[in-house]
């Protein structure tokens, strides 16, 4: 898997600060993407991920410091699941067709609308559940669901709040392997997540933020004792397995005779 960014720019943060109210989230942070970027956002709750993600989004504005975007940007957002209602009565297909380019007051959905909604439904292996209410749908295909009105924009860069935030082992596999094809097939993605085995140990770049950049780099760069006890406030231990970063909470206690 590729992502750590030496291609052409899409957005550069330089020393930004944000806040709210009178409550810094934030502070001095410096962060590219890059087009061929697949990025990992990791740290504790609170620690100012979703902010920064808004940064990159554009629906939020830094208190101080400089955000420069490659100009025509096209960005693409999927919400954390748990911030949903639903029961909003709305089909899959229609909830994605919400993610269309506004086109007037009362748009009229065209044919060409629902050939594109049916393009990215069956780009995401979710073509069959077009007519389903959103209620009725899996954790994961929820996800796909938002993930399809995303790609309904064509965008160049894809941001994710915490896209395996609870699903299961299996669909949260499904997932990195999906956002990997994607990448592929040429999205920059930045997602945030808590996760540092299940997610974080897989990608090909990190960002650990605690208000603060503590660490960038690779996982074998950032998730090192150290860094992760500065980014989570708490000693965590790090081990190899099958050529993998293994995390756990503290060190394993010694067995006695």
């Amino acid at each position: 898997m590729t992502g750590t960014g030496v291609g052409p720019e899409l957005i550069r943060l330089t020393g930004v600060n944000a806040a709210y109210g009178h409550h810094t989230v934030i502070q001095d942070v410096s962060f590219h993407v890059h087009e061929d970027q697949f990025t990992g956002i990791v740290g504790p709750s609170g620690s100012g991920k979703t902010t920064l993600l808004r940064i990159l989004l554009g629906t939020m504005r830094q208190s101080t410091g400089a955000v420069v975007r490659q100009q025509g940007l096209k960005v693409a957002y999927v919400p954390q699941l748990e911030t949903i209602n639903w029961n909003f009565p709305v089909t899959v297909a229609e909830c994605v067709l919400m993610a269309r380019p506004q086109r007037g007051l009362f748009p009229r959905t065209t044919p060409q609308d629902r050939r594109d909604v049916a393009r990215v439904l069956d780009r995401l292996g979710i073509a069959e559940l077009g007519e389903r209410h959103i209620r009725d749908l899996s954790g994961g295909q929820q996800q796909r669901m938002f993930l399809a009105r995303a790609l309904l924009r064509d965008p160049q860069i894809l941001l994710l709040d915490e896209p395996t935030s609870g699903v299961d082992i299996t669909t949260r596999h499904d997932m990195l392997h999906l956002l990997a094809e994607l990448h592929e097939d040429g999205i920059a993605i930045v997602l945030t997540t808590h996760d540092l085995n299940g997610m974080a140990a897989h990608l090909p770049h990190l960002v650990c933020l605690n208000h603060r950049v503590v660490g960038e780099g690779t996982p074998a760069e950032v998730l090192t004792p150290d860094v992760l006890e500065v980014t989570f406030g708490a000693r965590m231990e790090v081990l190899e397995h099958l050529g993998m970063r293994v995390i756990i909470d503290e060190a394993p206690q010694q067995r006695t005779a």
